[in-house]
């Protein structure tokens, strides 16, 4: 019986160099066996500084190889639908960074294709793996602080560089694209639903075309979501949820640091707004991408049905598109 899922990673970029290979590497039921790049040398250096033992310098190559049994696909955007589709295709599972594609329609080729395939496809949203979050999502179903009525998020970086690929149309760039279908995602989690409506604005950068700044309103019938993101201000993440008789506050939501102790605060009853009781959850500090292995191998392995079924990518994306309608209406 095979209980280590061997891992290829497709691609060398800064997230997966950074964050997802070493957290990869301490999975208990994950090994990285390859890793594959198309500028020369570097799959030879990367590969060396995490002892992976296999390197190869053409993604078809690794595709190819029976050294693997799932990739993780790291590369910009735009790349996402091609190379997920050629993995299904070659019988890899697939964990492919987020947005899933471009468009919803990308998403649905790249979900038929694994499916008809038999491999397992999925986004990596890694926050929803963190302890912190299911808490939350605990609290908030458990009528903690009542109905919720409200999400509050915003979440902004400052990058300017033109030839970043955050600041490339063709690349799938843009705040929304980036970090806004986190607070889409977020919202849909926390309200279980389709918002029935959707109301945005955009402001655009007259250099690279990009959304530096997008704020949208989601209407879930008796709740409402609110989010900004932006590539354009000081870094920021934060999370409120406004519910009848008490709020919950994660400052820190979705790029949780994996030595840091993670914080929500439960505020509800006592003397508000200036004397409110206020319950303070603390998380030991755990590795959200590495929980994130864990449980797509788990799904691979030992077919465990995905907390996030990969529809749900989809179904991010079309939001995503109608926020854009909604602003350029």
């Amino acid at each position: 019986m095979v209980t280590v899922l061997r891992w290829g990673v497709l691609g060398t970029a800064k997230i997966a160099i950074d964050h997802v290979i070493p957290a990869m590497l301490g999975a208990a039921n994950g090994e990285v066996t390859a890793i594959a790049s198309r500028t020369a040398g570097t799959a030879e250096e990367v590969g060396a500084r995490f002892g992976i033992p296999h390197r190869f310098a053409h993604y078809e190559e690794m595709l190819a190889s029976d050294v693997i049994d799932a990739v993780y696909i790291p590369l910009p955007n735009h790349l996402h639908r091609q190379w997920a589709i050629a993995a299904a295709h070659a019988g890899k599972h697939v964990l492919c960074e987020k947005p899933l594609a471009l468009t919803s329609n990308e998403a649905q080729e790249m979900v038929d294709a694994c499916r008809d395939a038999g491999v397992v496809l999925a986004e990596a949203f890694m926050y929803r793996h963190h302890p912190s979050w299911v808490a939350v999502q605990d609290l908030a179903a458990s009528g903690r602080i009542g109905e919720l009525c409200a999400v509050h998020t915003a979440f902004g970086y400052f990058n300017d560089d033109p030839a970043n690929i955050r600041n490339r149309v063709e690349c799938g760039g843009g705040a929304l694209m980036d970090v806004g279908c986190y607070a889409i995602d977020l919202s849909r989690m926390l309200f279980g639903a389709e918002p029935s409506d959707v109301q945005a604005v955009i402001r655009r950068d007259p250099r690279f075309g990009t959304d530096i700044v997008t704020s949208a309103i989601l209407s879930f019938g008796l709740g409402h979501s609110l989010f900004t993101v932006s590539t354009q201000l000081e870094d920021v993440q934060h999370v409120e949820l406004l519910g009848t008789s008490g709020r919950i506050v994660v400052d820190v939501p979705f790029n949780i640091p994996p030595d840091w102790e993670a914080q929500v605060s439960v505020v509800a009853g006592g003397d508000p707004p200036t004397a409110p009781d206020v319950e303070v959850l603390t998380f030991a500090p755990v590795d959200q991408y590495t929980l994130q292995a864990e449980a797509f191998a788990a799904t691979v392995l030992d077919g465990i049905p995905p907390a996030r079924p990969v529809e749900e990518a989809v179904a991010n994306m079309r939001v995503l598109e109608r926020i854009v309608a909604a602003a350029e209406a």
